[in-house]
Parts: C-alpha cells; structure tokens; sequence
C-alpha cells in the first residue's frame, strides 16, 4: 500500500487538507501575494512552493448545490496551483453516478496508506470506508462536527449529526450496516491509527491523536488583511436545519448590525435565496456571496476590525487565520426561545460548547427586555 488518498465535499474540507498537508509536509512556508482576481494585500508575491506531499491525490465528492459547486472549484483551483493532484468526481450526478464512482475509486482506495476525509458523517465516505478499510485515517474539519465526532468516538456511540433528531426510517434502516461498519473503520485498533487535524478544542478518543490546526498556510499565503474600520456579520445555517426560528433570527440579525454598524452580511453557502434577501431588506446589510472559505476571505480582505458569528466553527478559525492583524471575533449565543420545535434536544448544549470553548473570541450574550426588538448584548 502507497500514497495517500483525501476525499472532500466542501470548501472547508479541502482547505483544511491543503492545512493538514503544509503541517505534514514543513514547518514553514514563505509569503505569498495575491493570485489573479485577489484583493492586493501587502505582503510581497512569491512563486508557490514546491508540494510538500506529492503522493497525496484530493478527490472531490462534487454537492448539488451551486454555491458550494462554486467555491470548490476555486478552491480546486488553488490546490493545484500548489502542485497538488485534484480529481474531480460527479458523485451525484444523476442515476448510476454512485456505482460509477464506486468503480473509479476501488483502485486508488484500496491502494492507499492513509486516508484523509473532511465529514465522517458522510453517507458516501461511510460507503467507501465500509468497502475499504485503510491502515491509517485522518479526519480534518467540516466545521463543528468534528467536537461531536470525537465525543462519540470516545462513547462508542453511533455517528449522528448533532442538529438531527433521532431518525429511525427506512433509510436509517437499510444504512445502518454500512454506518456501523464505517465507525469501527474510523475507530483506533491494533490494525489502524486515527488522526483528527482540527483547529477545535476536541479530546482525543483513546488511542486516536490529535493534531492541532493553526492555519499556518493560509497565513503563509495570503495577507496580512486591508481593515476597513467597521463590522462584518457571518451568516449561518442554522435556520436552514431547523434549528433556529427564521424571525427570531432575522430580528437578532438587525440587532446586531444596528450594535456593531455592521454593514455587510457574508452569507453561508447553505443558506435560502429567500432568506437572505429577507436580510438584506429587512437589515439593510449588504449580503456578500463569497467565493471561498470565509478563513480566505477575511486572510485576503478587506475586512473589518470586528467580525460577529453565530456559533459556528468560524469563531474557532478566524481567530487563527487572523492572528496578528488586530481584528476582533465575537461569538452570539443562541438563546432557549430562539431555537424551533424541530432542533435536535442536544442543540443547545452543543451551541452552547461551541460558544463557551472559543476562547479567541469575544462573547456576546443576549438580554431579553420587553421584547425581542429590545435585545441587548453584554
């Protein structure tokens, strides 16, 4: 068995590879300017250097959705500007596309060493994994999830996203063979090791290592940030899965942008057309797409000197992507009466673990008066 083999379905996920890799590969990495279509920045522009893991072959599970469809080609892109080898998969493209995929990567999987995935709740890594069970695995983050995957990990418990109820149909059925085999495949033994590279403050589940992510290639690449002077919002996906009611939100929303004079809103690449013009006419912010991972984004700038987030993993990694350029992250909570009668019973305590464990982020946390239009944050 040779190489290593990394399966993404994200932006996020293949950025934390290209991380996980320049942390493998060296422990620095010179400066880089901006590439084509980049905002200028100060640093200098230096020629990429040389790939620091050229047995390493990214495949990308391509989503459905357009925005993510997007960012991941540009962050393709930019992988192979580093030298690295990207191969894209239509894994969803219509009927006959998951056999398809199947087939094409028996070979490359059953032949690798190591084994990198960015979302361990994945139906489709499951599948894979069940099928071909690596020697060494490393999971880097998909965002929050990766608390939850190392505490069930360590519990022995079954792989279920934090934001969904307990769901036993037919589906969950018929997949839970695969899902139980998937979990010992992701699980240390005598026969495997277990990475988790993340940027989160997770225990290690016994016999699993923990490798810390400190974005240092995206702080080797890109920047330091142009500063604007004001506040920008970071959207969130919390409505979109039930989990928080839509005009509570919106009405936080514009709380927080009349407190901050925020004036733009960086949406997240899961959230409605719906919504977010809702933001735009009910807030008067300015909704900005972006077109990679807000770590990038805000890297590269400009940006403001306060960036404000719901719960989410970007209070974790802005703090580090930005460290040194005087930019302040604050984090709000989530309030009990904002969540909706379909968020999983574990919400709040996990929103409130992802709040309470940002420790480079200013905590903002409401206090109800009259009226939600009356909130105030201390």
């Amino acid at each position: 068995m040779t190489g290593r083999l990394a399966f993404v379905e994200s932006p996020v996920q293949l950025l934390n590879v290209l991380e996980w890799a320049h942390t493998r590969g060296r422990t620095t990495a010179p400066a880089a300017g901006p590439g084509p279509g980049e905002t200028p920045a100060p640093s200098p522009h230096c020629a990429p250097p040389p790939n620091p893991l050229p047995d390493l072959r990214i495949v990308v599970l391509s989503p459905n959705d357009p925005m993510s469809r997007g960012q991941l080609r540009r962050m393709a892109q930019l992988a192979r500007d580093e030298g690295f080898d990207v191969h894209w998969q239509e894994a969803r493209a219509g009927r006959g596309a998951l056999v398809r995929t199947l087939r094409e990567l028996a070979g490359p999987l059953r032949s690798a060493e190591r084994v990198v995935v960015g979302d361990p709740f994945s139906r489709y890594v499951q599948l894979l994994l069940s099928l071909f069970g690596p020697r060494h695995v490393t999971v880097v983050d998909d965002g929050t999830a990766t608390m939850e995957f190392a505490a069930q990990l360590a519990g022995g418990e079954r792989l279920v996203r934090w934001h969904r109820k307990g769901d036993h149909g037919p589906r969950e059925l018929v997949l839970a063979p695969v899902t139980s085999l998937a979990r010992r495949r992701l699980a240390p033994g005598a026969r495997r090791t277990v990475e988790i590279f993340t940027s989160l403050p997770v225990q290690a589940p016994p016999g699993a290592e923990v490798t810390e992510n400190r974005y240092a290639w995206t702080r080797s690449r890109f920047g330091p940030p142009l500063l604007t002077g004001g506040a920008d919002l970071v959207g969130t996906s919390l409505v979109e899965t039930g989990v928080v009611d839509a005009d509570h939100y919106l009405r936080v929303v514009g709380q927080l942008a009349r407190a901050h004079g925020a004036t733009r809103y960086f949406a997240h690449r899961r959230e409605t057309p719906e919504k977010l013009h809702r933001v735009a006419v009910e807030t008067g912010l300015q909704v900005v797409r972006p077109d990679l991972p807000l770590e990038l984004i805000a890297r590269r700038g400009p940006i403001g000197t306060t960036v404000v987030s719901f719960p989410s993993t970007v209070v974790h990694t802005l703090p580090l992507a930005l460290e040194g350029t005087g930019v302040k992250v604050a984090v709000c909570e989530i309030a009990p009466e904002w969540l909706r009668a379909t968020a999983s019973p574990r919400a709040q305590g996990f929103l409130a673990g992802v709040v309470g464990t940002a420790s480079g982020a200013d905590r903002l946390t409401p206090r109800s008066g009259p009226g939600v239009d009356r909130l105030e944050f201390g």
